[in-house]
């Protein structure tokens, strides 16, 4: 990537996030420089490590709309209940119509997660899910859009290359509805020396 052209992102998300700390005041001004600081190795294409994560950072990814196709397709595959695999019964749910599974929200909100993030992390896979909470159904037709916010940095006691951050993701749909909640951890290589 020319170099020249790495300068000028850096400085188009330092100028946004002088803009954002106008709107938003001085008690967000470490919080928005962080941010800018993380977007900015992002777009980099930088290989992020356990240590350029602290507590509060926030990060938006991408969106997916879902068709009754593929909703259809991956409940016959893996979670064929009614209400996800045909139309007539949906309807005669509690849910009034076809939905998607929740384990299909998952995926999809996690593969905007590796496309958004950890595609661009020393990730070394994940321990574990702590929580998931579907709040909402997803419907053909709906899009949501991924976001996450890191709640712990750990480094790990016993090996020193790598630790443990606790995630909370979210997805919320088109109409700025939380469809998805889920608390994650994922083990992350430290930087090099």
């Amino acid at each position: 990537m020319d170099l020249e052209l790495v300068g000028d992102l850096i400085e188009d998300l330092l100028a946004a996030g002088a803009v954002l700390r106008g709107k938003l005041g001085e008690a967000s001004e470490q919080r928005v420089d962080r941010l800018v600081v993380l977007e900015g190795k992002l777009g980099a294409m930088t290989t992020l490590y356990l240590e350029d994560f602290k507590p509060g950072d926030t990060f938006e990814f991408g969106r997916h709309t879902f068709t009754r196709e593929e909703i259809v397709a991956f409940a016959r595959q893996y979670d064929p209940q009614p209400f996800h695999v045909d139309e007539e019964a949906a309807r005669r749910s509690i849910y009034g119509g076809l939905i998607a599974s929740g384990w299909q929200t998952v995926g999809v909100t996690f593969r905007l997660a590796v496309e958004g993030l950890i595609g661009r992390v020393a990730s070394m896979g994940s321990p574990g899910v702590d929580e998931i909470r579907w709040l909402r159904p997803v419907r053909p037709g709906d899009t949501i859009t991924a976001r996450a916010e890191v709640l712990e940095v750990r480094p790990s006691a016993s090996k020193p290359d790598r630790g443990v951050i606790r995630i909370r993701y979210e997805a919320l749909n088109q109409r700025g509805e939380t469809v998805l909640t889920m608390v994650g951890l994922g083990l992350f290589g430290r930087r090099p020396a």
